[in-house]
């Protein structure tokens, strides 16, 4: 997954207007605007880096001459006290500049550290690791990327990717088999269907329709091994619900093929990185 640059462009945009309105009333009445200055960023922390060109950005669309060198590559592993970006130029606009970026590359830098202990603790099995639509409004594309970063991968975009009969879709609907037959009926032949089940039962009636995936929603590991039993690579099974860091090796284990959690994004600690400044 890549990041389109008018996208990051516009996102850095409405930080900044939220941020600085018209005018910094500290750094553009304290500062000479020919001040020039040395930062750096520093890791307070062990995980791994994600948002080095948006953090960057920041700092370059405030001001062109600012120069940001990155000492650390996207996707690294990185240490606690580690020295992972130098920053020079204008010290009016690199102030303005800290608070966005930092923003940007801690929360992104979150999303991949926790993704990878995910994935790391899956390691062996055949599951694979997959975000959610858990998104927060305007960031789904760079949580979605720092997911890619860490490892994992991106579960549907929006709903138009893919149809995804959940329980509410069902139980408004009527059943399974109905909703995916009227499903079938108006869709287009690329469109994939899930269907997100909550019992054995209803894995034996979706895995009759021939959905391309069926969703395991908050099954007991016992239930989710019974499951990818009987469907036996019919269809692609996918856990979720309840999944943590704890039991996730035990999800995995079951034999699912996919382990989507919403935690990857909506409710993810910002890795900690602090900009220190040069004397």
């Amino acid at each position: 997954m890549t990041l389109l640059p008018f996208y990051i462009d516009d996102l850095i945009k409405t930080a900044l207007t939220e941020d600085i309105n018209y005018i910094d009333s500290t750094a553009d009445l304290l500062i000479d605007e020919n001040s020039r200055s040395d930062a750096y960023f520093m890791a307070k922390a062990d995980g791994v880096l994600c948002g080095v060109e948006v953090a960057a950005r920041v700092f370059t669309l405030l001001d062109p001459e600012t120069k940001v060198t990155f000492l650390a590559s996207e996707g690294e592993r990185i240490s606690k006290g580690q020295r992972i970006a130098e920053i020079s130029g204008h010290t009016r606009e690199m102030l303005k500049a800290e608070r966005t970026a930092l923003n940007l590359i801690q929360h992104m830098s979150g999303i991949a550290t926790y993704t990878r202990k995910c994935v790391d603790a899956v390691a062996g099995t055949k599951a694979s690791i997959a975000d959610t639509r858990k998104t927060l409004p305007g960031l789904r594309a760079i949580q979605k990327y720092a997911v890619t970063v860490g490892g994992g991968r991106n579960h549907r975009y929006n709903l138009t990717d893919a149809a995804m009969l959940k329980d509410n879709h069902i139980d408004a609907y009527g059943s399974i088999t109905g909703a995916v037959n009227a499903l079938r009926q108006k869709a287009g032949h690329m469109l994939q269907i899930e269907v997100e089940t909550r019992d054995i039962e209803e894995v034996k009636e979706a895995l009759q329709c021939g959905v391309n995936v069926i969703m395991l929603d908050n099954m007991s590991a016992d239930e989710m091994k019974k499951a990818c039993e009987l469907v036996n690579g019919k269809a692609k099974t996918e856990a979720s619900g309840n999944v943590t860091l704890e039991n996730i090796r035990a999800v995995a284990e079951t034999g699912v093929d996919i382990i989507s959690l919403g935690a990857l994004t909506h409710s993810v600690t910002a890795f900690d990185i602090s900009m220190k400044w040069g004397k």
